[in-house]
């Protein structure tokens, strides 16, 4: 394909960032790589189709190939409060480095001009204190003590 006929699909390229995320929120994996790859093919320079793929991970908790596309962005683009504030999320999933997403959170919200990216921190970081923090998170299995074993006969 000749430069001229890329050039008539680069006004889509946030058409199509929008569409991989909307497939993402759909379960649909191919699609939203695809998406993504296409979008990157039109702007190679662009960190956008990087972090749809950097999100493609996280939703399937890949976390460490999250990180290191999120890490990436920012070697790029520091100043990029998304890739930050998932990189800050990705953290929240690992207890040692719980820390240092809600540090990171906290950096993108304070600088941020974006109320998404800021909305998308602040609930990060109360889904972090409610679920997160607690002994026993409410998606474990409860573990039945001997004491309410004995009451349920």
């Amino acid at each position: 394909m000749s430069d001229d006929n890329l050039q008539e699909f680069k006004e889509d390229f946030s058409l199509l960032i929008e569409a991989g995320f909307v497939a993402v929120k759909q379960l649909d994996e191919t699609s939203a790589t695809r998406i993504f790859q296409a979008a990157q093919a039109l702007s190679p320079d662009s960190t956008a189709p990087q972090i749809g793929l950097g999100y493609i991970a996280l939703n399937k908790l890949e976390v460490k190939d999250a990180i290191k596309t999120f890490e990436e962005v920012l070697k790029k683009e520091p100043e990029n409060y998304l890739a930050q504030t998932f990189l800050g999320i990705c953290f929240l999933l690992n207890k040692a480095k719980r820390k240092k997403g809600e540090t990171l959170i906290h950096e993108a919200i304070k600088k941020t001009d974006n109320d998404s990216i800021r909305n998308l921190g602040e609930v990060s970081l109360e889904w972090a204190q409610k679920d997160l923090t607690k002994k026993e998170a409410p998606f474990f299995a409860a573990k039945h003590s001997e004491k309410e074993d004995s009451t349920e006969e």
